[in-house]
């Protein structure tokens, strides 16, 4: 794993001059690169507070950052983008602020169509979706269908999601299977799990950012990221560049993955 440099609250931010530049790192990253890329987009209220500012601007910041790397993954071809967007633990949080996440998800989906289109982005919610608010759900469903015969890098969006209650709802609908007779509870393996999943279909998570100097994965896709890279860095989402994600590509690009083997000599 990676620890990028730390950044101070009053630190100015400079993508003119990244620490790794675009080209150098696409370079890098071409011989060994991730097909599938998910972030914990960690420390939207952290940020705005240390800015004396509210945490919902933090929010409110952090969804420019999901339209930049977004984009910068649609150019880069990636297969699969997962983003943490809400936790089923983030329930607890006060409720205006879970208001504001919702309306900034709304107002993302609804305002986010003609890129989405135009980027050839395909888009899927993992997590329980059925339990958003119907405003919401709308919103999520009209937007899916507009993106349905896309085509391009597949934008995952993680809400109210829980690895440890994928894993039971997987388990739930195998179990239902069995007792009904469509499968035998000796044929269950990783592959049938795997299927039932809210990702069934996805290659597997290659690298997995984590930003706000936090070094855990908290309950997001367990098993997915079995075999994944990991990489940390002190920055906040709303200060996370373009510059910081080659930064991660490039540092996925050197390292060898043995996957539990040996590499060869």
């Amino acid at each position: 794993m990676s620890i990028s440099r730390p950044s101070t609250p009053d630190e100015p931010l400079n993508p003119e001059t990244p620490s790794t530049s675009p080209a150098s790192a696409e370079s890098a990253s071409s011989g060994s690169a991730p097909r599938h890329v998910a972030i914990i987009m960690d420390g939207n209220g952290r940020w705005a507070q240390s800015r004396g500012l509210p945490r919902i601007e933090g929010h409110r910041r952090g969804v420019a950052t999901v339209r930049r790397t977004t984009e910068l993954a649609s150019r880069l071809k990636l297969d699969a983008l997962t983003l943490y967007c809400l936790s089923s633990e983030n329930w607890k949080r006060p409720k205006t602020e879970l208001d504001f996440l919702m309306h900034l998800l709304r107002q993302y989906l609804i305002e986010e169509r003609r890129t989405l289109l135009e980027q050839n982005l395909r888009l899927r919610f993992i997590g329980r979706v059925d339990r958003l608010d119907a405003k919401v759900l709308r919103e999520v469903e009209r937007t899916q269908k507009l993106c349905r015969d896309n085509t391009g890098t597949e934008l995952v969006l993680a809400v109210d999601y829980g690895g440890r209650d994928e894993l039971a709802r997987a388990t739930r609908k195998l179990v239902q299977d069995a007792l009904d007779g469509n499968v035998s509870p000796e044929s269950i393996d990783e592959s049938a799990i795997a299927g039932k999943l809210d990702t069934e279909g996805l290659a597997e998570v290659d690298l997995m950012i984590r930003t706000g100097g936090d070094m855990r994965i908290s309950n997001f896709l367990l098993w997915q990221i079995s075999y994944a890279e990991l990489w940390f860095t002190q920055k906040c989402w709303p200060e996370f560049e373009d510059a910081d994600f080659h930064e991660a590509l490039a540092d996925f690009g050197e390292r060898t993955r043995r996957f539990g083997g040996l590499v060869s000599s």
